[in-house]
């Protein structure tokens, strides 16, 4: 009997065991609500956070600036990339015309078509009336300067008026702006000889420009308008997003006409 009895505990006792054991604790949490299991929980993850602690505030202060730094040398490295661009192309300027680099710093909201304030001016050499361009073509003019900044006009202002022509047929026309990356080309003549994608220069009628200056590109064009026919000029130059210009003394034919009016004036005076 006791043989029997042995052998069956042998081979079934585990099992009676496990029962028991899932019996048991299933009774507990009923009586205890899971509170018991809650704690064991707890136990065991703050054993867990002992091994592996988180970061301390000083440590993830110490990362975060890290990153800050590595950001800015990122964006100084942009820049210093930006200005070489800028200084290459102005060495191949004549030393007579070689142009002042200025960098935009500030463009308003509720002005952004019509204006930007360079970091550059009079003890730069800067004047009123100099002209400004920048990758693509023209920019605009300085319409004022203080001793270290230059405030520009821009060819996408209302206000703004430049003298132009079609590049491949030479029929000209005033470029206006329209308050955005496009600008609005009047023709002379009612039926001109230009179509869409032909190239639009400075005129060689401008007095604030030199001629040949790049300025855009025709987008469509309305013969119907009255009086004259009218296009759609996309401008070369990102207006958008203006960063680095170059500002170019007045045209020769300006001073010119400046200094020989000063010339009159003082004859007069004296």
């Amino acid at each position: 009997m006791f043989t029997v009895r042995g052998r069956w505990w042998e081979h079934k006792g585990l099992q009676v065991g496990l029962i028991a054991l899932l019996i048991g604790g299933a009774w507990l949490v009923r009586q205890t609500q899971g509170a018991l299991l809650l704690e064991i929980y707890q136990g065991i993850s703050r054993q867990f956070q002992i091994v592996q602690p988180g970061q301390p505030p000083q440590e993830r202060i110490k990362n975060a600036r890290v990153v800050e730094l590595e950001t800015r040398i990122i964006e100084l490295e942009n820049q210093n990339k930006k200005l070489k661009e800028l200084l290459k192309y102005v060495e191949k300027e004549p030393l007579s015309s070689r142009p002042v680099p200025a960098r935009v710093v500030g463009r308003s909201a509720d002005n952004w078509w019509q204006q930007a304030i360079l970091n550059r001016g009079s003890q730069a050499g800067i004047q009123e009336g100099f002209i400004v361009k920048a990758e693509g073509g023209l920019v605009g003019l300085v319409e004022s300067v203080t001793p270290h900044t230059s405030r520009v006009l821009l060819i996408s202002d209302l206000k703004s008026k430049v003298g132009v022509n079609v590049s491949r047929t030479g029929a000209k026309g005033v470029l206006r702006g329209d308050l955005s990356a496009d600008a609005v080309l009047e023709f002379y003549e009612k039926v001109p000889n230009a179509k869409p994608g032909d190239v639009i220069v400075t005129s060689t009628y401008s007095q604030k420009f030199p001629s040949g200056l790049p300025v855009g590109r025709i987008k469509s064009l309305d013969v119907k308008k009255l009086p004259a026919s009218v296009a759609k000029v996309e401008l070369f130059p990102s207006i958008r997003s203006l960063d680095w210009v170059s500002v170019y003394p007045k045209p020769e034919s300006e001073q010119l006409d400046s200094s020989s009016s000063a010339n009159q004036q003082s004859r007069k005076l004296n």
